[in-house]
């Protein structure tokens, strides 16, 4: 191995050494706990050390890295101090994730380290918005993203890299190749030569280096960062290496060759660094045994500090809290007026102005961007087009191309990209051409955008806007609903509004909501349905139902297009006393309303377009039978739309939809 000083002074090599030292004596310490059942599990990084140092090292301390779990030296060059790390190890509450999350699935946004999940891929795509939030302040830094070779098999890798080039970001994305994905091989993965050959296939450019050399991972990554920076391009970096431990340490190494093992010990990096540093005379047997002794005693120290942790303090309402980033108080600062129009009465002195459901949403969104400069909007065709349904229309000559973003078709990169500008103190909305596209970005909602904060403490600043619902003879693929997937989702708050004024004041407050938001708008509303709404910059409060008609003897509660389908039977049979609740948000649902529905009338119906098994209505059921039992005159009962994909044929799709069925169940229940 042939080390390149360059620049470097005695005093950088030596702090250089330490920093590579450091985690793997850590490392050691730990694999001797573990054999001890002191600790529970380990995923080692013996042998990659160098990759996680030297690039640290290479980076400034505030640009973001997304690391893995083999990258202990990621977090150790970022002087994250060893007894915390060693709380987080264990599940204390001390830690940096209060005992919610495992090992290195945390992150920190002191020490700009967003922690990864287990899905590995979707690291990639933060680090894209977190570049593009830097490009965007035009701020001279870069985004840095682990992955390994295993990874690169996922179609995240493919997203990422997609996006970072056609958006030409500031990224780079780091491969550490150590020749195994858990035990299949590398030949068992991919055909190509060399996965930094498929670098040219995105137009980036990419470099193969050895990853068991400090001061080559150091040099390229700073040299790459130097060229991201000046050409504002992203680039691939394959680091090869090896793993010297099993993928974790239950599963052994037994798959593995051995005689692998031997050749790959005489490329140890810290062996090999320190002779260097032997021979050119900057360390010698008596410093190098200083070190080692000065470490071993600092592990200990630490380590009695971490062990010195207060047993798990169960709070269940700490708990449920903190699914969700708290949200500012409004104040009149702000700008947003909140009104209250559960009940249908609000300041009729407000300036308004009859609009249809696609003019409330479109003039809040654009309110939302007048009132938010760091509010980024993403989509396919919602540039110059103005999206599949027009509502960004006149949107880029307003707001102008950067905020404003025609994406390529990728959700799952786009979602991810939308956490990574969170991450940089951004707002963003995504949308979805059709909610049904969403299936192929579900991963980032719900395991991403939904779990970052319970985890460790990190807000996703992100709306999700989802043209849904059937009744415009779209088929199977463009006409799902879909909404009950996210509701059982903690960390996503779920809106659905049925009125033009629901729909622009819900959409403001879910933008002005620091948490993850999937706002659903049915399409077949969008031109059909009409109301006042007021002009001026407002919020309807999230989680709070409304009541929409008032009746003694059934109480229908809906949402979307079931309002309306409530309505129109209740206006063509005044003869039933029909009361009507749209929910408006399904997560987190308004239960003191849905209480007061059943109190007025005993009997309860509950309508929605999708199918009936699964459908949120089950829920809502359940909730009611355990809840209010007592005041119930009739079974609860459900009226949704039939358990089959949406067919194409209008005739059929009408047959479908539980419209169809909703005067047969109003007079099942009225007869019980």
């Amino acid at each position: 191995m042939t080390f390149d000083r360059k620049e470097l002074s005695n005093e950088q090599l030596v702090h250089f050494y330490r920093s590579l030292l450091w985690p793997r004596m850590i490392e050691e310490k730990m694999l001797v706990l573990l054999r001890q059942g002191k600790i529970s599990k380990w995923f080692s990084g013996i042998g990659q050390e160098a990759i996680a140092v030297g690039t640290t090292l290479a980076l400034e301390d505030d640009e973001w890295i997304m690391p893995l779990h083999r990258n202990l030296g990621v977090f150790t060059t970022r002087n994250m101090p060893l007894h915390k790390l060693f709380m987080q190890w264990q599940g204390a509450q001390e830690g940096y994730s209060k005992g919610r999350e495992r090992s290195f699935h945390f992150g920190t946004a002191a020490h700009h380290i967003c922690g990864m999940i287990s899905h590995l891929g979707p690291q990639l795509a933060i680090a894209d918005g977190v570049a593009l939030a830097y490009k965007l302040r035009k701020e001279q830094k870069v985004s840095l993203a682990f992955t390994g070779e295993g990874g690169t098999s996922e179609g995240d890798f493919h997203e990422a890299l997609n996006v970072a080039a056609v958006w030409d970001l500031p990224v780079i994305f780091l491969v550490e190749n150590n020749g195994y994905g858990l035990s299949t091989p590398v030949k068992e993965q991919y055909r190509c030569i060399s996965l930094v050959d498929r670098a040219k296939g995105y137009g980036m450019e990419g470099v193969q280096i050895d990853g068991n050399n400090i001061l080559a991972v150091h040099d390229t990554i700073k040299g790459v960062r130097e060229f991201c920076i000046k050409h504002q391009k992203p680039y691939l970096i394959e680091c090869m290496t090896f793993r010297m431990r099993g993928h974790e340490e239950a599963s052994g190494t037994k798959y593995v060759p051995q005689d692998l093992f031997k050749l790959w010990e005489q490329n140890d990096p810290i062996v090999n660094f320190e002779n260097y540093l032997k021979t050119a005379g900057v360390l010698n047997e008596e410093s190098i045994a200083t070190i080692r002794n000065e470490f071993k005693e600092k592990i200990e120290s630490e380590l009695a500090i971490g062990s010195e942790t207060k047993p798990i303090v169960v709070d269940t309402e700490q708990e449920l809290e903190d699914v969700f980033a708290e949200q500012r108080v409004k104040s009149p600062e702000s700008g947003v007026k909140v009104i209250d129009n559960s009940n249908n009465f609000y300041d009729s002195r407000l300036p308004a102005k009859d609009s249809r459901l696609i003019d409330a949403i479109k003039e809040g969104l654009q309110q939302s961007m007048q009132q938010h400069p760091n509010l980024i909007l993403m989509g396919q065709d919602i540039a110059e087009y103005g999206g599949a349904f027009k509502i960004t229309e006149g949107f880029v000559q307003e707001f102008g191309k950067e905020r404003v973003r025609n994406t390529p078709l990728c959700e799952s990169a786009i979602i991810g990209t939308a956490l990574g500008l969170s991450l940089e103190g951004y707002k963003s909305m995504v949308e979805m051409q059709f909610a049904d596209f969403v299936s192929v970005g579900f991963n980032q909602i719900v395991n991403n955008l939904a779990k970052i904060h319970y985890r460790w403490g990190q807000h996703a600043d992100v709306v999700i806007r989802m043209p849904t619902g059937a009744g415009v003879g779209a088929g199977p693929f463009h006409s799902q609903s879909n909404e009950a997937w996210f509701t059982k989702v903690p960390g996503l708050k779920v809106v659905y509004p049925a009125t033009p004024m629901d729909a622009k004041g819900l959409l403001i407050a879910a933008i002005n909501d620091p948490n993850p938001v999937v706002f659903f708008e049915h399409k077949a509303l969008y031109r059909s349905v009409s109301g006042s709404v007021p002009e001026e910059y407002y919020e309807i409060e999230i989680g709070k139902a409304r009541h929409v008609r008032e009746g003694d003897e059934v109480s229908i509660i809906t949402y979307g297009s079931g309002v309306h389908w409530a309505e129109d039977y209740a206006a063509e049979h005044p003869e039933i006393s029909i009361d009507i609740l749209d929910l408006r948000t399904l997560a987190p649902m308004d239960y003191f309303a849905i209480r007061e529905a059943v109190q007025r009338t005993g009997r309860v119906l509950i309508l929605h377009e999708d199918t009936l098994v699964g459908g949120i209505g089950g829920e809502i059921a359940a909730w009611i039978a355990e809840h209010c039992f007592d005041i119930l005159d009739a079974p609860v009962m459900r009226c949704a739309s039939l358990d089959t994909p949406v067919p194409f044929s209008i005739e059929l799709e009408q047959n479908f939809l539980a419209k169809s069925r909703l005067s047969e169940m109003i007079e099942k229940l009225l007869a019980y």
